[in-house]
């Protein structure tokens, strides 16, 4: 990805229609070596958004969802214990040879204690996809999921990451990626995110497409849609967009949309078409029940389209 123009295109071979500021904002973070906070409505494409640029740079893609509750250990690494188990009975038998010279109970246990570190290499660490992606012998691409669902805690245990690409195992060390992976991080905007981690990210804002953006967006990742349909589903839920609704349809609910109309075999959104598919917009029962009673001005939109 040498510019703004080949990032564009690397995305597009990848699936995702990038806009201007999507492409600019992907080519900063790889050339700054810094991680992309990508926030904006659900459904707009922010996790596809990572995935191609993996693809695209041909990184590793390795994610990370995040949950309330997700702690340090789950997102880094655990310790094998049924291995570390089997290693110590196998190694029982040699505890006699170790302490069968010492002169006193405490120069025993010193010895013993010696060889404790074994059971902390690196050996016996399961790693988690921080881990996976500090240590990745090949370049990666870290998708941190929905941050805005972990708790403030974790976001205070990823500043050492995004700020030197190192994470501390109390037991060995400071472990530092030998190949910086690029880090996306999405956010819903389900709670506030902390000034320190803004910081440490390049931001990029995410809405919903324009008009013309969308029926691109149909047209490639849906090859079986017509140019009409396309225009005709995305008008159609343009329209919907306008109307006071909980969860408006995202970018996600045009594809589901379109796809519906194609299994169906129609190129048709009439009162009736929309009526029947509307649940593949709409996820919502009080939204459905609103737009039912507004369909013909859904309709309307869309007949616009010839």
């Amino acid at each position: 990805m040498r510019d703004i123009e080949s990032t564009k295109e690397g995305l597009f071979q990848a699936g995702y229609v990038a806009s201007e500021a999507i492409a600019t904002g992907v080519f900063l973070a790889g050339g700054l070596g810094k991680a992309l906070l990508v926030e904006g409505p659900a459904g707009v494409g922010k996790t596809e958004l990572a995935r191609s640029w993996a693809q695209a740079s041909g990184r590793r893609f390795i994610r990370l969802q995040c949950y309330e509750g997700l702690d340090e250990a789950r997102a880094l690494y655990e310790w094998d214990y049924a291995r570390q188990l089997l290693y110590a009975q196998l190694l029982k038998e040699k505890v006699g040879q170790v302490v069968g010279d010492c002169a006193s109970l405490s120069e025993a246990v010193r010895k013993i204690g010696e060889g404790g570190s074994a059971f902390f290499d690196r050996g016996f660490l399961l790693p988690r996809p921080v881990l996976q992606a500090l240590t990745s012998d090949e370049p990666a691409l870290l998708l941190i999921d929905e941050i805005d669902k972990a708790d403030p805690e974790f976001e205070a245990f990823l500043l050492e990451v995004l700020e030197n690409w190192t994470v501390t195992i109390p037991e060995i060390g400071a472990v530092s990626a030998a190949v910086p992976p690029a880090v996306v991080l999405t956010s819903n905007n389900a709670r506030e995110l902390s000034d320190a981690l803004r910081r440490r990210c390049l931001h990029l804002w995410i809405d919903y497409p324009d008009e013309a953006l969308e029926v691109c967006i149909v047209r490639r990742r849906l090859p079986d849609v017509s140019e009409v349909l396309a225009r005709r589903v995305v008008s159609a839920v343009r329209k919907l967009r306008e109307f006071e609704l909980r969860k408006p349809p995202s970018l996600s609910e045009t594809l589901d949309w379109a796809r519906a109309l194609v299994l169906l075999g129609t190129d048709s959104l009439d009162m009736d078409t929309i009526r029947a598919t509307l649940c593949t917009a709409l996820k919502n029962d009080a939204d459905k029940r609103l737009a039912a009673g507004r369909l013909f001005e859904v309709a309307e939109a869309a007949g616009r389209v010839s």
